[in-house]
């Protein structure tokens, strides 16, 4: 089956279905993606894909009646969905064919009981490079909208005051740069509350450069998120890949900090900001999630539910290594394993994400599990070009610095390796997405490294990767052909044309997604094509199409299973004695 929305009326009341993928299409694999309920809890959007698409469809059900509405948008693709009144606001592109540039966004509001198109046009732009984002405050008065220029980073924000005569777009910040970026949070009355730099700010809108400090901070740890209630905010930080919850009221003071084991994620913390109680849920590695209720006035955590595991979870152990990188820097890293960890040289699965300043978020995987109950050891290197530990370090891995992100990667090898943790011949490493390229490139420039390689969904033809798709949005981290130093840095390290006609490299299995149209599965084509179309390879490079998916994979639970025990079956063959 496939995940469908349940409700229930209380935290231990009985849940209900509310959305079921299998009503919505025979014949179509339905994922859902998200959902925002009205203000007055009435009505329910979501947004859902067919087939693994980007592209997304919206319906809306009531809460009540538990029916479906005739409402149903199309053309959407990344929107927001916020409520206003008995409408929402969200945004589409233009159709493009087949796999040609995505570009057009328009922002619309959408009445309930109309025609889409009937919707009110909010926002457009006819440059291709904007992306647009925006909210509605909980309670409805302010209405902000952020436009980024995806090639530059910078951004401008508008809003709505629906307290004012005049309901239109107003500029409320110009050409920000992006590491001076407020991205607005919510209102307090008349002030907007932001955050910048990791701290949670007021904003008077009638004079947005001066901002005042609103909450304490924790000044070495990375503000990941701020959810601003009544009379206090919630916020969840990261510091030596550990999440901290905190809680301060609006006059700076810290009334509560909890901190949370390594390679631990929390999430959830939804509700309104009049709730005195909140759900979240804890997860790691090898932690299916834990449901808790918090108290936000007594600071008080109860267990709610939690998934029980057929396995020993008391022996398994979370070991933290720092290790330099070619210049120096130390590159923090996770080891899980079974037992005491000794460095007798053992299987190793070598993992990373390092691009866009994505935060590490560890979540359950039986395929871990197995691998280290099996006798090896799982690492996570959180390298640069990721957002581990803030702005600047992601910065040392994008653009023109890409380099840096393979070579702490390549530096994790080697550690792993000359510490006696393991040997090439028992090193696996694997990476989704631009955690797929990291992977893929390593290989491609250190193939002595590795016994075994497994790129998901990964860009691997860099020259070509902006024109396909939403590829021209990520040129802010990639870099373009159409600058000479854009095109010299790309070229460097493009995994597709760095493949040495001479060299034997590591087995491969190079998976795909026949629909994915964020990272289109031609990369993984040409890359194991041109892999395998060499005297010199006689390690075995294969490469697996998923069908009917597609950049996040989500297929049913059974071919998910399928798919994760074929993924480390194959690593597991070529790493384990």
């Amino acid at each position: 089956g496939v995940p469908a929305l349940f409700y229930q009326k209380s935290i231990k009341g009985h849940s209900s279905v509310l959305v079921d993928p299998a009503y919505l299409s025979k014949k179509d694999h339905i994922r859902l993606l998200s959902y925002d309920v009205s203000g007055d809890s009435r009505y329910l959007a979501y947004q859902f894909s067919r087939n693994g698409s980007d592209w997304c469809e919206v319906k809306v059900v009531g809460f009540k009646s538990g029916n479906h509405l005739d409402d149903h948008l199309t053309g959407l693709k990344f929107s927001d969905l916020a409520w206003r009144g008995d409408g929402f606001y969200y945004s589409t592109f233009a159709p493009s064919e087949g796999l040609g540039p995505v570009s057009g966004q328009k922002v619309f509001y959408h009445q309930l009981g109309t025609d889409q198109s009937e919707d009110l046009l909010v926002f457009t732009r006819k440059n291709p490079q904007l992306f647009f984002d925006f909210l509605t405050t909980e309670d409805e008065r302010f209405f902000i909208l952020t436009e980024t220029n995806e090639a530059t980073g910078s951004s401008n924000t508008f809003f709505i005051d629906f307290a004012s005569p005049f309901h239109q777009l107003r500029p409320l910040y110009m050409k920000v740069p992006s590491e001076k970026k407020i991205s607005i949070i919510g209102n307090r009355g008349d002030q907007l509350i932001g955050v910048t730099d990791g701290r949670v700010v007021s904003i008077d809108y009638n004079q947005p450069a001066k901002l005042i400090a609103l909450t304490a901070f924790i000044s070495d740890a990375v503000l990941v998120r701020a959810i601003p209630m009544d009379d206090r905010v919630l916020m969840i930080y990261r510091r030596d890949q550990r999440p901290i919850l905190a809680v301060s009221d609006y006059k700076e003071n810290m009334l509560f900090t909890l901190e949370f084991p390594v390679a631990s994620s929390i999430n959830g913390f939804h509700g309104y900001s009049t709730d005195d109680e909140l759900l979240f849920y804890l997860s790691s590695y090898t932690l299916p999630p834990v449901v808790y209720k918090f108290n936000i006035n007594t600071f008080e955590r109860e267990l709610q539910q939690r998934t029980e595991v057929a396995f020993d979870h008391s022996d398994i152990h979370y070991t933290e290594v720092g290790y330099p990188s070619g210049d120096g820097t130390v590159v923090p890293m996770i080891l899980v394993h079974q037992g005491e960890l000794k460095r007798d040289g053992h299987p190793v699965i070598l993992e990373t994400y390092g691009g866009f300043g994505v935060i590490e978020n560890p979540s359950f995987d039986a395929g871990i599990v197995h691998f280290i109950q099996s006798g090896g050891i799982y690492a996570f290197a959180s390298i640069r070009g990721g957002g581990d530990k803030g702005k600047s370090w992601a910065n040392a891995g994008k653009g023109l610095n890409k380099q840096t992100s393979f070579d702490d990667f390549i530096a994790a090898a080697e550690f792993l390796i000359e510490e006696g943790y393991t040997t090439p011949g028992q090193l696996a490493i694997t990476g989704a997405s631009n955690g797929g390229l990291v992977v893929a490139a390593a290989a491609v420039q250190r193939p002595d490294l590795f016994k075994v390689v497994v790129p998901e969904v990964a860009p691997l033809d860099m020259l070509r990767f902006e024109r396909f798709t939403v590829g021209h949005f990520h040129i802010d981290e990639y870099g373009s052909v159409s600058t000479r130093e854009g095109f010299e840095n790309l070229l460097g390290y493009s995994p597709y044309h760095n493949i040495r006609d001479e060299v034997n490299y590591p087995a491969m299995m190079v998976l795909t997604s026949e629909n994915d149209d964020r990272v289109p599965p031609l990369h993984s084509y040409k890359f194991v094509a041109r892999l395998q179309n060499r005297a010199a390879q006689t390690n075995p490079v294969i490469l697996k199409v998923r069908q009917g998916t597609g950049h996040s994979s989500s297929g049913t639970m059974a071919s998910n299973v399928r798919e994760r025990a074929e993924k480390y079956g194959f690593m597991m063959s070529f790493v384990m004695d």
